[in-house]
């Protein structure tokens, strides 16, 4: 990676570029999800001369016939209708095992522990580029496209590629890809990373596919009702139940406020649903402390810290050997926060904020920007 990272002007693709430009008709493995995203991802593939193979996964949450979120029998059959309004071959591809081990148990796990993942992360990590692309090879497939909205560009300078933000700054997936490596990135197209959501919708109803008006899934496909508490506890068995964390709500100086009956109902920043009417402002919680089972919380105040320290970092263009200027996400919709990164040689790295910021939360990512290019990222291990 180059030691000095300087702001760039932004890169803007053409639909040609996003894809680009096929010889030979090289095959591409499409993920189709049943919505509008990837089905028009996949036909810009189609019309631009791949020779495109569909697949879609089987997941947890569609195995068990959820008819909420994403990945349900219903998306299977949308994505199916989609691969033959293209006369494109479609297969499915069962991770329904594989998704249980990595994602569903780690979610569970993580929040038993007094943190708060995100499987969305998990499940693109370990699953959408790291199986996917296992399959691609015994298909002798060229790339992987998925509907993502993100860019990726070639920079003939340093002669290495770069994710972008997509064109969309609302609909920007890019948060998500912060663990792609350089090997990955030269076989991923992303085809709607140039376009804007209204765009993707015209191009679908022009070429008249069935999902051009389907709405967005809005959440985590194995807990379609949201309620995560309830999820994880229908998940253990009853003597797992009862080894769940529970004890005491306490403020910072230890006065104990309240008590609670599983950590795992709790995440850092959350204000409601805590029970503490009564106390002479509004309280957050502040720490989580999985060994004591005791939740600690406070006012907004509290919540304020200068930094965090990451663990498990990608650097998608190298590992940096001089403090880095940037910008930091903390979760997907927070905004970017002025920053500067001191990376480590252990995988770890050090985010000191330009200003005090809240809710740092341990097992969210931080994801770190210059400017449009997406430099890497870590999991939040602990604000500092």
């Amino acid at each position: 990676m180059r030691n000095e990272l300087k702001m760039k002007t932004p890169v803007t693709l053409s639909p040609q570029s996003a894809i680009r430009n096929p010889q030979s008709r090289q095959r591409v493995l499409a993920a189709l999800s049943g919505g509008v995203d990837s089905a028009v991802a996949a036909a810009l593939l189609v019309e631009a001369g791949y020779e495109v193979i569909a697949i879609s996964m089987l997941l947890a949450g569609n195995a068990e016939g959820h008819d909420g979120g994403c990945c349900s029998i219903d998306d299977f059959q949308d994505a199916r209708r989609v691969a033959e309004q293209l006369a494109i071959p479609y297969y499915v591809l069962n991770l329904k095992d594989t998704f249980r081990s990595k994602v569903i148990d780690v979610f569970t796990n993580e929040y038993l522990h007094g943190r708060t993942p995100n499987p969305c992360l998990l499940c693109n990590r370990d699953l959408k580029f790291d199986l996917l692309w296992q399959r691609a090879r015994e298909l002798d497939a060229h790339y992987v496209a998925t509907g993502h909205y993100a860019r990726v560009e070639y920079d003939k300078e340093y002669k290495q590629y770069q994710l972008l933000r997509a064109l969309d700054q609302r609909k920007d997936q890019s948060y998500f890809l912060f663990t792609l490596s350089q090997a990955q990135l030269a076989r991923t197209l992303f085809p709607v990373g140039h376009l804007t959501k209204d765009a993707v919708r015209e191009k679908a109803r022009t070429l008249g596919l069935r999902v051009a008006e389907k709405p967005e899934s809005q959440d985590i496909c194995f807990v379609p009702d949201g309620n995560y508490a309830r999820f994880i506890e229908q998940r253990l068995t009853a003597a797992q139940r009862t080894q769940i964390p529970v004890g005491e709500i306490v403020t910072h100086d230890g006065h104990v406020v309240g008590s609670h009956d599983g950590i795992h109902r709790f995440t850092v920043g959350q204000r409601r649903g805590l029970g503490l009417g009564g106390l002479p402002e509004p309280q957050y919680v502040t720490h989580i402390d999985a060994e004591r089972g005791r939740v600690t919380v406070g006012p907004k105040s509290q919540l304020m810290t200068r930094g965090l320290a990451a663990t498990g970092v990608s650097w998608i263009e190298g590992v940096p050997t001089q403090e880095v200027i940037a910008t930091v996400k903390i979760r997907y919709r927070h905004p970017a926060i002025p920053s500067r990164i001191v990376a480590q040689t252990d995988g770890r790295a050090e985010v000191w904020f330009q200003e005090s910021y809240p809710a740092v939360t341990p097992g969210q990512a931080a994801v770190f920007y210059d400017g449009e290019r997406v430099l890497g990222g870590g999991w939040i291990e602990k604000g500092l």
